[in-house]
């Protein structure tokens, strides 16, 4: 996390916004791009999104409550794999918003949506999917969808049903370990 006045700002403001619900409430954080944001050819650096999506991920994990409980169970948020998509460029100064949101689960594997946006029309520049997890550290193991939403309160819950996108994350995760195993 090299985003340090950002990450103070996101922190401090994150005890005045409203509580968020998982899964369903998205969270939506607002940025410019700033100069040391940008690469060779003048528009926000593909490495800079990853970066400013952790941002995403921890707003929504403070605002659902579950970075209390994480904190108090030793359990650690991961990021395990993800895809990206650049639609269009961001521009030097220019305003964006970064939308957050848990799209479902497999077990352990929880996958998420981020999208940056940008004009009136708040038209997508930019979407990824990861797949992240919640690890427990006493456990040393990944907590499933469920048992993390009943943390946060939601008893019963289950995943919605996920789209080709996030299936074929899934199966590229999967593929990727099986040729690795195999090394």
């Amino acid at each position: 996390m090299n985003l340090w006045f950002r990450l103070l700002h996101l922190l401090l403001c994150s005890f005045f916004r409203p509580r968020l619900k998982v899964p369903g409430d998205v969270s939506r954080l607002q940025f410019r791009v700033l100069p040391n944001d940008l690469d060779l050819n003048m528009h926000m650096t593909n490495g800079r999104y990853w970066t400013i999506f952790d941002l995403g991920r921890l707003d929504l994990i403070l605002r659902t409550g579950l970075a209390r409980v994480a904190m108090r169970n030793k359990w650690a948020p991961i990021a395990g794999a993800g895809t990206i998509q650049f639609r269009r460029e961001l521009k030097p100064f220019q305003r964006f918003t970064l939308e957050t949101r848990l799209i479902g689960w497999v077990g352990g594997r929880i996958l998420m949506e981020q999208r940056v946006l940008v004009g009136p029309e708040q038209t997508t520049a930019t979407r990824a999917l990861l797949i992240t997890g919640m690890y427990d550290r006493r456990k040393r193991r990944f907590l499933s969808g469920e048992q993390m939403l009943e943390a946060v309160g939601v008893s019963n819950a289950q995943s919605p049903r996920l789209g080709a996108a996030a299936q074929a994350l899934l199966a590229a995760d999967a593929a990727l370990k099986i040729e690795d195993d195999a090394d």
